[in-house]
């Protein structure tokens, strides 16, 4: 009992290590053909076709903004047309067909200066209508346009004024010492001091 006991666990150890094997074998071989496939993947790009690339897409990116701009100039034509209408022929026209040819466009003028001053007054209207309805909403919030206010450094007054007295200083270094005699007149010269006495006070 104890022989078949102790085959029966090496049997059973045998089947476990197989199984582990094989399970490592299968992780071994997936792994494999990953690494493989990305190397594939990854050298599927090479330098020629990646430039070949590169001049399909900018050939591609030409030829939509050519026919972008087409699309734009024909999208302009036709405005053009819409609005002024189609060009006369003035070179070969009568002066009857002439005198016509300038009454449309003087009639197409007028009402065009027409729309224009309707439109400028819409404009208007809207924008007094949205002006006082913002002020309605700041009202009924409670909140006030703030004034824009310029702003003004706290430091230049003080600036000015030590600027100024600078100036002042380097005015009066500038100036010279003038002795107050230089500009005394000859007669406050000759004028007798006051302990002196005069000549007919001395004759006797």
């Amino acid at each position: 009992m104890a022989d078949d006991e102790r085959k029966r666990l090496e049997d059973e150890k045998k089947r476990k290590q197989a199984e582990t094997d094989r399970k490592r074998a299968e992780v071994r071989a997936r792994l494999e053909e990953a690494s493989k496939a990305k190397k594939a993947k990854k050298g599927f790009m090479t330098p020629d076709r990646k430039k070949k690339l590169r001049l399909l897409l900018r050939k591609k990116a030409a030829e939509e903004l050519k026919k972008e701009q087409e699309r734009k100039a024909a999208e302009r034509r036709r405005i053009i047309e819409e609005r002024c209408g189609k060009p006369k022929d003035t070179d070969n026209a009568s002066e009857e067909a002439l005198k016509r040819i300038l009454r449309d466009y003087h009639n197409r003028i007028t009402a065009l200066e027409d729309q224009k001053f309707d439109l400028e007054y819409v404009v208007k209207k809207k924008d007094y209508e949205i002006s006082d309805l913002n002020s309605q909403v700041n009202d009924l919030r409670g909140k006030f346009m703030k004034p824009t206010l310029k702003k003004v450094s706290k430091y230049e007054n003080k600036f000015a004024k030590l600027q100024k007295k600078a100036a002042e200083f380097n005015f009066r270094n500038q100036l010279k010492q003038v002795k107050k005699k230089e500009f005394t007149l000859e007669e406050e010269d000759k004028e007798p001091k006051k302990s002196e006495k005069a000549e007919w006070q001395t004759k006797k």
